[in-house]
């Protein structure tokens, strides 16, 4: 098995093989060294063997893994570093907290002294403040979870893998420690590998997308380009099919309880109000269905957002016959439509066209 050269911008490589009952994993997957990557696939594609692999939990059959420059995993070499000094933070769909302990000691076993300088700002920035003194058997699941990945990060490791974190959590207990885990991954300055078949979770809290099918990689990249390319609409149709983009807080309309945000090129959308300062950078979702196209903004008409972009492609949609799927472009951002067939040939729209996007919806979707 040959081995690729490690780039510098990667936190973890690895190239592995384990024969997974019916099917073989073979998996080569660079995870880059800032940022989240998803592991997204359906209930057995492979995501969680995946990780154990990566972790050092399961043996695999041939290949290695590499953290920066320290081989962790070489079934040539016969390197398999023990789980406890592979320098990985790892949280289960269950908590695992030491029921004799309370919070306090569940974050402080195995935390070297170099991580003591962070334990209060970590442990407010999980919002577990209160729990410390509490044991185990008295906490929400919600509650628990965010305990586990704060012993995991208390161990000071060099990157994060959380398998499923969500998962068994009700509505309300799952948004708040998604809340979490979203503010904690933009804070800390370790990169995190994420498995879910989740799509809602991923479109929130990911930068990178590595999609699992049968223990095979069947694409790998920002979350944000693999949601633009329309060969993999089908595929990726469980992410409701919508755009993300990255704009900054202008100002606000208190009258209509309005924020207007500014776009890389400019442009601005307005947008529900919210509570955030001028200068903020904010992430904002669009669904296909929610734009539509003009040759010029309207007068008389109920849309307020129109963006001026290019026409950058235009194909059949995998998922419905009578429409078609358009990519749009505007500065350095992209922004998809799903318009019918008949829609397109009558306006003759063609790829390096102008258009104008009209915006009908635009959900706030996460602080950057």
């Amino acid at each position: 098995m040959s081995e690729p050269s490690l780039e510098r911008n990667h936190a973890l490589d690895c190239r592995l093989q384990k024969r997974l009952g019916e099917f073989d994993l073979d998996i080569s997957l660079a995870v880059p060294a800032s940022g989240v990557t998803a592991l997204f696939g359906q209930s057995g594609s492979g995501k969680t063997s995946l990780l154990r692999l990566i972790a050092g939990l399961d043996r695999p059959d041939a290949g290695y893994v590499r953290l920066g420059e320290r081989t962790l995993t070489d079934v040539a070499g016969r390197t398999q570093v023990p789980v406890h000094k592979r320098q990985l933070g790892i949280v289960f769909q269950e908590a695992r907290l030491f029921p004799h302990y309370r919070v306090r000691g569940n974050l402080t076993y195995g935390m070297p002294p170099s991580a003591r300088s962070r334990f209060d700002d970590l442990v407010t920035l999980l919002g577990i403040g209160h729990l410390l003194e509490r044991l185990p058997g008295t906490l929400s699941g919600g509650e628990a979870r965010r305990v586990a990945i704060g012993r995991a990060l208390l161990t000071h490791p060099r990157l994060l893998l959380l398998d499923e974190p969500l998962t068994g959590l009700d509505g309300e207990r799952k948004q708040e420690l998604l809340r979490y885990l979203v503010r904690l991954t933009r804070e800390i300055d370790i990169p995190v590998v994420y498995v879910s078949h989740d799509t809602a979770e991923i479109a929130t809290i990911a930068d990178h997308l590595a999609l699992v099918e049968q223990g095979r990689l069947t694409a790998h990249g920002q979350l944000d380009e693999l949601m633009m390319r329309l060969d993999l609409t089908d595929r990726l149709g469980g992410f409701d099919a919508a755009t993300r983009l990255s704009a900054k807080v202008v100002d606000h309309d208190s009258v209509y309880s309005l924020t207007r945000v500014a776009l890389d090129d400019g442009q601005t959308l307005r947008i529900p109000a919210v509570d955030q300062p001028p200068g903020t950078p904010v992430r904002l979702r669009v669904g296909v269905r929610d734009v539509a196209l003009a040759h010029a903004m309207p007068e008389g008409t109920s849309y307020r957002n129109g963006i001026t972009t290019t026409i950058e492609a235009i194909e059949a949609s995998p998922q419905e016959p009578s429409a078609n799927e358009v990519r749009l472009r505007f500065g350095e951002q992209r922004l998809r439509a799903r318009l019918t067939r008949q829609a397109c040939e009558e306006m003759q729209l063609t790829e390096g066209k102008t258009a104008v996007a009209l915006i009908r919806s635009v959900a706030f979707d996460s602080r950057i």
